[in-house]
């Protein structure tokens, strides 16, 4: 007697930014495993009764591997209950979805994705910015700042990273963004491009830091040499500056 899955995107962890078919999920779910960034106050929408299991990876951190999340997941919706695996942001950038699909189909498990507010997104919001501009800002560009090591990927294709017309997000960069500033400029993006960086996105402690690429690499160096890990989202383009909000035709 097999459940089923539904892979709820939370959104950057305000309940506000939760869709309607998330919250119904949630209320309706016997069991939820959610990641870090997933707890708080969004699961004060959950059923009294229902099991809830912490499986969030967090850089720095003893965390569960993926398999074992993949398998709690499998080894609940058998029993036939209603399983919720409540992932930050959305759940399809970035949040090894692939992986947990692949186990439910092996294992003959219905499920269903939930879209939500990826964390760029809100970021960008929250600064007052939009995320493209007609005729100057016409590609946005998602990137992951370090691969399963927690260092930099390589192989990174630095002539599109470095595209002065690009927006670009790099998600999970604190660490390695002081790298990766190196190779964009080495590979022609202007050291005094603008970035920012979006802490704690649409919570309380929210921080919106904005400077140039070289300043916020020269920052950040700072903060790995004082063990900071607080999750960060970085932008960088022209976008990000303090008065991008004006429409420039």
């Amino acid at each position: 007697m097999n459940g089923f899955v539904s892979f709820v995107s939370s959104g950057p962890g305000d309940p506000e930014l939760l869709t309607l078919k998330a919250l119904r999920r949630i209320e309706a779910a016997e069991v939820i495993l959610f990641d870090d960034l997933s707890a708080g106050p969004i699961l004060e929408f959950a059923a009294p009764s229902a099991e809830l299991i912490g499986v969030g990876k967090r850089a720095g951190r003893a965390s569960p591997k993926q398999d074992h999340v993949s398998r709690l997941l499998v080894d609940h919706a058998a029993t036939g209950a209603r399983v919720v695996r409540l992932k930050s942001g959305d759940s399809g950038i970035f949040g090894r979805l692939e992986e947990e699909i692949l186990a439910c189909h092996q294992a003959d498990i219905g499920f269903e994705i939930i879209p939500g507010v990826t964390t760029a997104s809100a970021a960008a919001a929250a600064a007052d910015i939009p995320l493209t501009r007609r005729m100057t800002a016409r590609r946005l560009q998602f990137v992951t700042g370090h691969d399963v090591t927690g260092a930099l990927p390589e192989e990174l294709n630095m002539p599109a990273l470095a595209d002065p017309n690009a927006v670009t997000a790099v998600y999970m960069g604190r660490r390695t963004f002081v790298k990766l500033a190196r190779l964009l400029i080495a590979a022609g993006l202007p050291a005094d491009t603008p970035a920012m960086m979006a802490e704690s996105v649409s919570q309380p402690d929210q921080v919106i830091w904005r400077a140039s690429v070289q300043d916020m690499a020269e920052h950040l160096s700072q903060d790995t040499a004082q063990g900071v890990l607080k999750p960060a989202l970085i932008f960088y383009g022209a976008l990000c500056s303090i008065d991008s909000a004006i429409t420039r035709v």
